[in-house]
């Protein structure tokens, strides 16, 4: 890692797609080639419900895409459709000025993350944790430390990495997720004594942390039954503001009353 993580109290250690943001992580792809729609996503569905690894489903994204995206081909994506849920800037930035370190951690492309820095639609991120898939160069912009996220277990491997260096002890680490693709990263937080989040969250997470043996601390925003396809205006009226709260409470020992805990 280039930083010294050290000065921060606490870590927040999020995915992003469908549960910071109402989108997927091969969106940008699907917007400059709509033709792969109904390969990506049975391959998305098939990853974040852990029936294929997430290398078997890039390895397959590769062989369908005539070319990577270029940085102008991301921006035009992100001038069209970028979204995140309400709220979400808003939490970054409260994170980041009570020295939580805020940490994406996702299966969506690193240079997606690279653009909307580079175009400043969200606060940067000390330490973002992608797929390298698609990367740009370097930039000023960028976060200071970038991860190469290969598997859904390298977020997991990832937060402790950062945790370790940052000298935080792990009660003060709080996991983010919405769907079985973030089930290792809530089994290795389990294990590690971590407060996990369900934010989203789709019968996939709640199946796989029940086969585990997993307790979700405190569920955000909508919970989808087996059956239910996400619904996003709905969604949109989630205000992830909400959540500083519970963060009070479990991170900066900020006692508040809090449901669902």
């Amino acid at each position: 890692m280039k930083k010294d993580l050290t000065g921060y109290k606490a870590v927040l250690s999020s995915d992003w797609n469908e549960c910071l943001a109402p989108c997927g992580p091969f969106d940008a792809i699907l917007y400059h080639y709509p033709d792969l729609a109904p390969y990506l996503e049975g391959l998305f569905r098939e990853y974040t419900q852990n029936r294929m690894t997430l290398g078997q489903a890039v390895g397959t994204i590769e062989t369908l895409l005539p070319a990577s995206l270029t940085p102008e081909q991301m921006d035009a994506y992100l001038a069209s459709e970028f979204c995140t849920y309400p709220g979400v800037s808003g939490l970054i930035d409260w994170c980041l000025s009570r020295d939580i370190l805020f940490m994406i951690n996702t299966t969506g492309m690193m240079g997606y993350f690279q653009r909307i820095f580079a175009r400043q639609l969200l606060p940067r991120v000390p330490v973002l944790s992608a797929h390298p898939m698609i990367r740009y160069p370097s930039k000023d912009t960028d976060p200071e430390t970038l991860l190469e996220l290969r598997e859904t277990t390298d977020k997991g491997r990832h937060t402790e990495m950062v945790v370790r260096t940052a000298g935080i002890p792990f009660h003060k680490v709080a996991l983010m997720g919405d769907s079985g693709g973030d089930g290792p990263h809530f089994e290795w937080g389990a294990t590690a004594g971590a407060r996990l989040i369900g934010s989203m969250t789709k019968f996939s997470l709640e199946r796989f942390c029940k086969d585990k043996g997993i307790r979700i601390h405190h569920t955000f925003g909508l919970t989808y039954s087996k059956e239910e396809r996400p619904i996003r205006q709905r969604e949109m009226e989630v205000d992830f503001m909400d959540l500083t709260d519970i963060l009070k409470d479990w991170l900066l020992d900020e006692r508040v009353f809090t449901q669902g805990v």
